[in-house]
Order: structure tokens, then C-alpha cells, then sequence
């Protein structure tokens, strides 16, 4: 019995045995499979057998050979083939017999599993919110662990850095302070400013039902001296400086430049880590104090404007009457750990970035989202301290 395919692909440069081919035939209770040509990619080759090609010789014979004598050039193209002749031998009923098979061929045969792998199965995650706040308070509780280390090494380095023997370099100490303070003036004024408008805006119009339009001022300063100011001010460096600082320490790692000051032993805690840090903790507390008088400037002008019987001086005097030192005290407190948590959080999440420049743009986002989310939860904190030192 004989069973010939149809060609698989037309003879390559006129030669017509070049043609890859296979031929089924059966002698007495073996059959043979007769592979010849070239069997390359190039060439088209079959990867493989019919799945019926075996039907009829599976009764004639219980064995089948392989016989690749007249085989001239040969790839994995053709061990594919040879693979799936074995599974459907073995699908047939039929012994395969590989022995009379060249050694390299029996080598890669026998490197194939008998079947191919099944997929995997891609199982429907099951929705469990106690895995998942778990994993979300373990994530948390570790970075706030690796952020506070950063913190105590970048403290112990600040000594000797700062006596000239640390590796810090006192122009990157300038150019820092330069960026986190005089160039975010306009901004700090513009927002603190409208803050004050506002606030004095939405008191003027309750507390004018009650003729008590005098105590606009109260409103103003001590929102804005005890909370508003410290948080927006801290808000408009977390956006600002904080995302500029994942940025370029990200930029740094991924042009190897992090990798090239471990090499020579230079302490990335001290040389970019406290320059950063440090500026921020310098600038903070004093964008503050100027983000307190722009709000008070900003209710004062609103509430000058707006209420016929408040003047200047009035508002000014009851101002000072309302907020005492505490205030500022308390502000100022909460703007120098504003200032280091947000440098702190920055500069972690630009060392543990990727070396991609997509990976730069993430780190920024991520320094921004979580310089807010912290300076709000911080807040927070500080509100229930206060509460319990009746500050």
C-alpha cells in the first residue's frame, strides 16, 4: 500500500528531488514512512502528518519505520514533522520505530515529550477582600518601614556631610533650596492667597445673617495659620518639588549614574538623598510663614472690600487678637515633618523606580499621588494630637 501527499511547495531552483516529500507504503507487517527532499523552513515544509493518514496501513502493519535515506538537507523542521508522526502512531495503535534514524535525529526526537503540554489554565481570581487588605496593609507598613530607614540613614550621614567629609556637595545644597523656595513664591502666593479669599468670602456671608462680620478674621487666620497653610503649601511642594525629585533620581538610575556612585563608593544617602531633604526642611517652615501672611492678606482683602463695617485696622487687630504663637508653633511643627516626609517619599520612590523612560514619568506620578495622600493623612494625625493636648 502506497500514499503520496500533494506537493507542499514548487521545486526550489529547478531541482525537482530538492522537494520536500513523504510517502507512506507497507511491506508485510511493517510500514514505512519515505521522507525526501530538502526539509527546511525555506522550503514550506509540513510540520505535520495528516491525522488520517495512518488509517489504512494501521491494519496492514503494527509497526511503523521511518526511512529518511534520500533526505539531502534537513532543520527542526523536520524533527517537528517526525514528532507529530510519533503522536499519531501512538494515536493509531502502531509501535514507532526511530532506529533506523540518524543519531542527531534520535537526539532531538528524544529531547519532545509523548504529547504536547496542555495550556494552562488561567483560574478566575476569586475576590477576597481580607487577602486583599492584607496585602495592601503588609505593602504599606513596608514601604513606611523602608522610608523611615531611609530617614535614620540619611540622618546619620548628616553630621559629617555637613562638616565637609560626607560627600555632600554644598552647590547641590544651593541649587535645591533655589528650587524648593524662591522659584515656588509666585505659586504659594497665588494659592494661599485665594485660600484666604475664599475662606473670608464664605464667612462673610453666614456670619453677616448674625451682624457678627468681625469674626471673619478668627475664621482666617486660624484656619489658615493652624491648617490651610501648612497643608497647601505642602501640597504645592509634593506636586512640584517632590515629583521633580522621583524624576530625576529615576532619570539618574536609569542613565546608571546610581549604579557609577556605588561603584566608587560615594553614599547615595548623603550625596542626593540630605541636599534634597534637607533644602525642603530649610524652606518649608519659611514658605509657611509666607503662605500664613498671603491668606491673611487674602481675607483681608476681601473682607475689607466686601463688609462696610469692618476696616483695615479692625481686621488686622482682631487677626492678631485670635491667633496666638501656639498657632504658628503648631504650623510650623507640621510644615518641617510635612517637608521631610515628602523628600523622603520622593527620593524612595525614584531609587526603587525601573531604567525605562516610561518608568521615569510613573515615578513622578507616584512621588506626586502619595506626597498628597501623606501630607493629608499626616494632617489628620496632627488634628488628633492636638486634640488630645488641647492645643
Amino acid at each position: 500500500m502506497t500514499s503520496s501527499p500533494p506537493s507542499t511547495s514548487p521545486p526550489s531552483g529547478g531541482v525537482p528531488h530538492s522537494h520536500p516529500e513523504w510517502t507512506l507504503s507497507s511491506t508485510g507487517q511493517e510500514s514505512v514512512l519515505r521522507i525526501s527532499g530538502d526539509w527546511t523552513v525555506d522550503e514550506a515544509v509540513p510540520f505535520e502528518l495528516p491525522s488520517n493518514a495512518l488509517d489504512k496501513l494501521k491494519q496492514a502493519g503494527s509497526t511503523l519505520g521511518i526511512d529518511v535515506a534520500h533526505v539531502e538537507r534537513w532543520d527542526s523542521s523536520l524533527i517537528s514533522f517526525l514528532w507529530s508522526v510519533k503522536r499519531t502512531a501512538n494515536k493509531a495503535g502502531m509501535t514507532f520505530h526511530d532506529d533506523d534514524l540518524p543519531r542527531g535525529m534520535q537526539c532531538l526526537l528524544a529531547l519532545l515529550p509523548e504529547a504536547p503540554q496542555a495550556p494552562t489554565e488561567h483560574k478566575t481570581p476569586f475576590f477576597n477582600p481580607f487577602q486583599l487588605s492584607g496585602a495592601f496593609t503588609i505593602a504599606t507598613l513596608t514601604e513606611v518601614g523602608a522610608v523611615t530607614s531611609l530617614g535614620i540613614d540619611t540622618a546619620k550621614t548628616a553630621p559629617k556631610a555637613l562638616s565637609g567629609h560626607g560627600g555632600m556637595r554644598w552647590r547641590d545644597l544651593f541649587t535645591n533650596i533655589f528650587d524648593a523656595g524662591p522659584s515656588a513664591l509666585l505659586i504659594v502666593c497665588v494659592v494661599n492667597f485665594l485660600v484666604g479669599a475664599i475662606l473670608a468670602f464664605v464667612g462673610a456671608v453666614q456670619l453677616q445673617k448674625f451682624s457678627a462680620d468681625i469674626y471673619v478674621a478668627n475664621l482666617v487666620g486660624i484656619a489658615c495659620v493652624r491648617e490651610l497653610s501648612a497643608v497647601m503649601t505642602a501640597i504645592i511642594m509634593a506636586g512640584r518639588t517632590g515629583g521633580a525629585y522621583a524624576a530625576r533620581i529615576a532619570t539618574m538610575l536609569g542613565n546608571e549614574e546610581i549604579d557609577a556612585l556605588q561603584v566608587f563608593g560615594i553614599p547615595i544617602s548623603s550625596y542626593i538623598l540630605l541636599p534634597s531633604v534637607l533644602s525642603l526642611m530649610i524652606m518649608m517652615p519659611l514658605l509657611y510663614l509666607y503662605g500664613c501672611v498671603m491668606s491673611i492678606l487674602g481675607g483681608y482683602t476681601v473682607s475689607v472690600g466686601m463688609l462696610p463695617d469692618i476696616t483695615g485696622a479692625g481686621y488686622l487687630h482682631q487677626t492678631f487678637y485670635a491667633v496666638n504663637l501656639t498657632q504658628f508653633e503648631f504650623g510650623f511643627a507640621k510644615s518641617l515633618v510635612f517637608a521631610a516626609m515628602i523628600g523622603l517619599t520622593a527620593c524612595r520612590i525614584g531609587l526603587k523606580a525601573g531604567r525605562s523612560a516610561a518608568d521615569v514619568g510613573t515615578s513622578a506620578t507616584s512621588a506626586v499621588v502619595v506626597g498628597i495622600v501623606g501630607v493629608i493623612a499626616l494632617d489628620a494625625i496632627f488634628a488628633v494630637i492636638a486634640n488630645i493636648l488641647n492645643i
